[in-house]
């Protein structure tokens, strides 16, 4: 009983002495709530606007204007190869343009639209170039094959459908398009369709099995299930193709007269579109070269092989587009499905898209997560933009768009990596770049002078040591932590040793911001909320040094994981207090850096 007591005091000492220390904001308060849980963000947490987008500068909307501005001169690093990408530049040419609270703060071209006109045998693929007076360079207003983001005007449509009461999004796929049902398909849903858990299988070779349109289409149908439904997901573009025929069922008109008149001509997006004219060919970006199919050079013919096949209009590929259309598209889905007062979707449409109903699978695979034909909170390519209502898609062809509601900020890649042949490999590397420069334009400002922040490398353990200035008897700390990481593999910690640093333990950590209040034990990963949390630690007799240590793996990153704020005091006094040149030069960081406002 005497021992409570003595341990009580020291602890009211401690608080005492940490509350002395720190600002208003700091350890203490009035009761505490209940605990709420670590953060979370929902569709229901979208704040829509009603921006219309213009040029402007990334001062203007709060963007540090020196990562806003390398984001060309990284783009044109990869025309050559790279220790990230060896053996082969990463494209030919790229488009990039980033925005934020609807102003354009960087649109730009690089290298060249059409520079190639085969490619050798493998294993080189020594790309072969065209003469210097027939390549083209890539421009600003650049039209694309977009690929797979393609997929993206097929679910609009669809979700226009729903919200006309046409189709249900839990009925079976086989009320629409009886056919369909063949295989063991009857219970496959639309909603299954738009999320890829329909348990169709992901691709096959429809242009060269099938001789014509009519008998790709039936067997693309008629294709029988690899799993049951709703159990697994796998990436389909079986599953768009099924989507698109749907809508055409459903309305009685073509899948391309729907995207044009219940997207691109409401929006204005006059350069998008299935099937470009010729007129339109020296715009257009080049792709592959295909003798395979007969078809060498691809250039201004929609490079998807089924898509080809199938006239050049199917659910799941042949949209072309520029850039500069794309951002009007993305602005809408920002505003909540409306742009310049024309509504393509309603706003509580837009929120369900963003939910992801793959979350059952999600243990299992990671990259499951998914909306409605949206791609969820995917760092692998969105970077320091992801959180668990960040949405977009990628296209084959080395396209991209990455959309994050919560700072009103949107990314657009459109390269064309697959020319002169897809086997010189991803752009994936890029569409980091431009993700990661844009979220690295968004300040994460320190709550004192300068706080720390573990440096944003891949594969990489980075550790922020605190010794401090005797062991304790006892006692607190508390500090700020700011954290945002790729979930479940990138990772921060807090450790504390009570052998001068030989060994480490967690140091269970309750964390607090506003009325939020939780409790970890000594790992936090994933979304941080975006805030600084204040923490408090109880530390053990004997503790010698404070620890963070930032674990990052090879696929992608968060916005990172910062530090500021240091204080530790036990019943004796002060341990450790960051604004005591004494004590912050006793710190050692290893791979952690100074980050100032």
């Amino acid at each position: 009983m005497q021992r409570r007591k003595v341990r009580t005091g020291a602890v009211g000492l401690t608080v005492a002495l940490l509350c002395a220390a720190l600002p208003a904001t700091g350890v203490a308060a009035a009761a505490p709530p209940a605990e709420s849980g670590p953060p979370a963000v929902t569709p229901a947490d979208i704040r829509f606007r009603d921006d219309t987008l213009r040029p402007g500068s990334a001062g203007e909307v709060g963007l540090l204007p020196d990562h806003v501005d390398r984001i060309p001169a990284d783009l044109a690093a990869y025309l050559q190869p790279t220790p990230d990408h060896p053996g082969h530049p990463t494209y030919a040419g790229a488009v990039v343009l980033a925005a934020k609270d609807g102003v354009i703060v960087q649109h730009a071209a690089v290298g060249t639209a059409v520079r190639y006109a085969a490619v050798g045998p493998p294993p080189g693929l020594v790309g072969v170039e065209l003469p210097a007076d027939q390549q083209l360079p890539m421009r600003p207003d650049t039209i694309f094959d977009l690929a797979s983001v393609s997929k993206l005007f097929t679910t609009i449509v669809t979700m226009q459908q729903v919200e006309r009461g046409r189709v249900d999004l839990d009925a079976p796929v086989a009320r629409y398009v009886p056919e369909f049902a063949a295989g063991g398909k009857e219970a496959v849903t639309v909603r299954m369709l738009l999320t890829h858990t329909s348990g169709l299988p992901a691709f096959t070779a429809l242009w060269s099995r099938y001789p014509t349109p009519a008998e790709r289409f039936a067997a693309t149908l008629a294709t029988p299930l690899s799993a049951p439904p709703g159990t697994r997901y796998v990436y389909s573009d079986l599953g768009l193709i099924t989507l698109g025929v749907l809508v055409e069922r459903v309305t009685g008109q073509p899948l391309a007269e729907l995207v044009r008149d219940g997207v691109t001509t409401p929006l204005g997006m006059a350069g998008t579109g299935y099937n470009p004219g010729p007129e339109r060919r020296s715009r257009i970006a080049a792709t592959e070269y295909q003798p395979y199919a007969g078809r060498g050079m691809v250039w201004g013919e929609v490079h998807d092989e089924n898509a080809w096949s199938l006239g050049g209009v199917a659910g799941h590929a042949g949209v072309f587009s520029t850039a500069a259309d794309l951002a009007v598209l993305c602005q809408a889905l920002l505003n909540g499905g409306t742009y310049r007062g024309q509504r393509i979707l309603r706003d509580d449409t837009v929120r369900a898209m963003l939910v992801n109903y793959n979350a059952p699978l999600e243990s299992a695979d990671p990259e499951s997560r998914r909306g409605l034909g949206f791609e969820l909170n995917k760092h692998w390519y969105m970077m320091g933009l992801s959180s668990p209502v960040a949405f977009g898609h990628t296209g084959f062809t080395g396209t991209s768009i990455v959309i994050d509601p919560l700072s009103h900020s949107f990314v657009i890649l459109l390269s064309n990596r697959v020319h002169p042949d897809r086997g010189w490999g991803s752009n994936n590397v890029a569409r980091r770049a431009v993700a990661r420069d844009l979220a690295e334009a968004m300040p994460v400002r320190p709550r004192s002078r300068e706080a720390w922040r573990a440096d944003p490398r891949d594969l990489a353990t980075s550790t922020l040591t605190a010794p401090l200035r005797r062991a304790a008897r006892g006692g607190t700390a508390s500090f700020l932590l700011w954290y945002d990481t790729e979930p479940r593999f990138d990772t921060a910690r807090f450790e504390v040793s009570t052998d001068g640093g030989r060994t480490w333990a967690p140091g269970r950590m309750l964390l607090h911001h506003g009325d939020r209040r939780w409790s970890s034990d000594g790992t936090v990963t994933g979304y941080g909320g975006r805030v600084w949390w204040q923490v408090t630690v109880e530390l053990p007799d004997q503790a010698s040094h404070l620890r963070w240590r930032s674990t990052t793996d090879g696929s992608g990153q968060g916005r990172g994981v910062y530090v500021d704020r240091i204080v530790a005091a036990d019943r004796d006094g002060m341990l450790f207090h960051d604004e005591d040149a004494s004590d912050t030069s006793r710190l050692i960081a290893d791979g952690w850096s100074p980050a100032r406002d």
